[in-house]
């Protein structure tokens, strides 16, 4: 435990007072409607709601994730979520537009707007509860026990104490302030969240035990973590961080911020926008801020904390008060902030109070317009008044905080509920990103795949036969061989549940046909796969495709997405090699960067004239 300064307190009671007043400055206009509730009237700008999108992503488990994964992995095991850049540019030069011209309230709707009857009805409702619920809580877990760990090594606080001192004001503001109070803070917090990180990292890499950037490089410790890419003579390690990542993971699995095809929080962002160019720009500002530019100050701390903490044994020995159910890696990063000086300390422990009470705020608004819109209006009373859905809007917020704070106090760390999210998720990327082109998914697609997915997941992660398929895992790592290797588990995963959604599919009826032309007559999605429907429609003297004359856009985003991402990733490795000193990777990377940099303008430029 530390002790804080009058500063410290100063800079912590500011903030939290700031974002109450912010709260309840726009209650009165946020309580008008559930669109003012939820989208804030979908008038925002891109700026302000890619920031959003990226305070939002910057909460307080973040860092401890990435410091777990560097010291358990070293700096190349971050892959695991640096493939998810592929996601991210796919909906920005392919999705956004498409989610912004689908005009709905919440991503949920979308299901009765592709697909028709019980089974769009049965899908609606239950993926609600299933995202804005189950997934939203597990969620919201894991930036509560990452409060817990700083509260207990910073403030030497129970985890109770933690949750009650951040979370209420966090709740208040978010029930009170509605999606356009979450934004408003989120531009506030999102600077000093970096702030606060990268001042942290400047002062801990150059402590005199670590000795500075050279102390880090030139340390036996840690030699064998700072590689960006894995050791391509380890095969085994190689096919899990990098390969599976980058050829199954991206696209098959569905994460929170990071869904195929767009969703979530992120949707709902692009929802809110003005346009569809609003929505585009948005997302690909998000991506740019989120993986070019956060993750180095994490990764130094997280290095850094290796010299200074090399194994568990020296955090535990540091810290023995900390409970041995909460002890792991990812608490290093905690233990690392105890060394930070007056003033700097209240600026970090202000700026992951930011970035805690941002991703807190976002799922309790997003989870809560799933419950109110897409359960309650549609289950309960189809006939309830705006003010009572806003009303009911706000007592889900607060229902929502305290089953996530229940289920953050049986967790343990954070890449604990980083895996099981991923696992959960696997193989139902793919009918997310073919639903808007291929006619035949039906809402029978979506149902088989998600049950299968979670059953699965389940089977594997927390039965005997996961452990003898693919051996048991604890801190250290594996602790028992399986038949197969620990990495293809999520290939086997995402192999069933494709072959069951895909047999789902063509065993199921097709949705009717009038569905699928007010689909496509509103969204135009263009593609082969629409071709029988179009056909179709033509033949009954119906014409649903606007976009005779133009060319499918889809090729040229692809290509965009693919050229997004050799301009983002060589942002974020010439930053890592300028600060490791390698300046001829450095350059050549930086010259890459300004190449696709304009290459990519210049697509922009096409691709924004051609959407309406």
């Amino acid at each position: 435990m530390i002790e804080l300064s009058t500063l410290d307190y100063t800079l912590i009671i500011s903030i939290f007072s700031i974002t109450l007043i912010i709260g309840i400055w726009v209650s009165k206009e946020a309580g008008k409607s559930t669109s003012n509730f939820f989208l804030s009237g979908r008038n925002m700008p891109w700026w302000l709601l890619g920031i959003s999108m990226v305070a939002t992503t910057f909460s307080t488990d973040t860092p401890n994730l990435v410091t777990d994964i560097v010291r358990t992995h070293g700096v190349s095991g971050n892959w695991v979520w640096w493939s998810f850049l592929l996601t991210g540019l796919l909906t920005v030069f392919v999705y956004a537009k498409l989610w912004r011209k689908s005009n709905v309230l919440t991503d949920m709707e979308f299901y009765e707007l592709r697909y028709g009857g019980k089974s769009a009805k049965f899908l609606r409702v239950f993926r609600s509860l299933y995202l804005g619920v189950v997934f939203n809580v597990i969620t919201l877990a894991a930036v509560n026990l990452a409060a817990i760990k700083i509260g207990a090594i910073l403030l030497g606080l129970s985890p109770i104490e933690t949750i009650l001192m951040g979370g209420i004001i966090t709740v208040i503001f978010s029930a009170v302030g509605g999606f356009k109070g979450v934004v408003y803070t989120d531009f506030l917090l999102f600077f000093i969240a970096m702030g606060g990180t990268i001042g942290a990292a400047y002062y801990l890499v150059n402590l005199p035990e670590v000795g500075g950037i050279q102390g880090i490089m030139s340390n036996e410790l840690i030699s064998n973590k700072l590689s960006i890419l894995p050791d391509f003579n380890d095969t085994d390690t190689l096919i899990a961080l990098l390969v599976i990542p980058l050829a199954v993971q991206w696209w098959s699995s569905w994460y929170p911020g990071a869904e195929p095809g767009g969703g979530g929080y992120i949707a709902q962002r692009m929802l809110a926008t003005k346009n569809a160019n609003h929505a585009v720009a948005s997302t690909f500002f998000f991506n740019i801020i989120h993986y070019a530019v956060r993750p180095w100050p994490w990764i130094l701390v997280a290095l850094a904390s290796l010299i200074i903490y090399p194994d568990l044994a020296s955090i535990q020995e540091a810290f023995p008060l900390i409970d041995k159910s909460k002890l792991g890696h990812d608490l290093a990063y905690s233990a690392m902030l105890t060394k930070l000086p007056s003033g700097l300390l209240g600026l970090l422990l202000v700026s992951l109070g930011a970035a805690y009470m941002s991703t807190i705020s976002t799922q309790l608004n997003w989870g809560a317009s799933y419950i109110v819109h897409d359960f309650y209006k549609q289950q309960i009373n189809p006939k309830a008044t705006e003010k009572e859905l806003v009303s009911i809007g706000r007592i889900a917020t607060i229902i929502l905080m305290i089953l996530s704070t229940l289920m953050a106090l049986s967790l343990n760390n954070a890449k604990q509920l980083f895996d099981i999210m991923l696992e959960f998720g696997a193989g139902t990327g793919l009918v997310y990103i073919l639903r808007w082109f291929w006619w035949r998914i039906n809402a029978w697609s979506e149902i088989s795949v998600m049950f299968s997915a979670a059953t699965l997941s389940l089977l594997f992660a927390f039965s005997p036969l996961g452990n003898y398929l693919f051996g048991a895992i604890n801190e250290s790592g594996i602790i028992s061989e399986g038949i197969f290797p620990q990495w293809s588990k999520l290939i086997i995963i995402v192999i069933t549940n494709t072959i069951i959604w895909i047999l789902t599919t063509y065993i199921t009826k097709p949705e009717k046909k009038e569905i699928l032309y007010d689909f496509y007559k509103k969204i135009q999605p263009g593609g082969s796969g629409w071709k029988h429907i179009i056909q179709k429609a033509n033949n009954e003297g119906k014409n649903i495709d606007k976009n005779t004359t133009q060319p499918w856009s889809v090729p040229s985003g692809i290509l965009a997405m693919l050229v997004g991402c050799l301009f983002i990733y060589s942002i974020m490795f010439a930053t890592g090699y300028w600060i490791y000193g390698f300046t001829t990777k450095a350059i050549i990377l930086s010259s890459i960067a300004c190449i696709t940099g304009y290459l990519l303008w210049q697509m922009w430029k096409k691709i924004k004239a051609t959407i309406f």
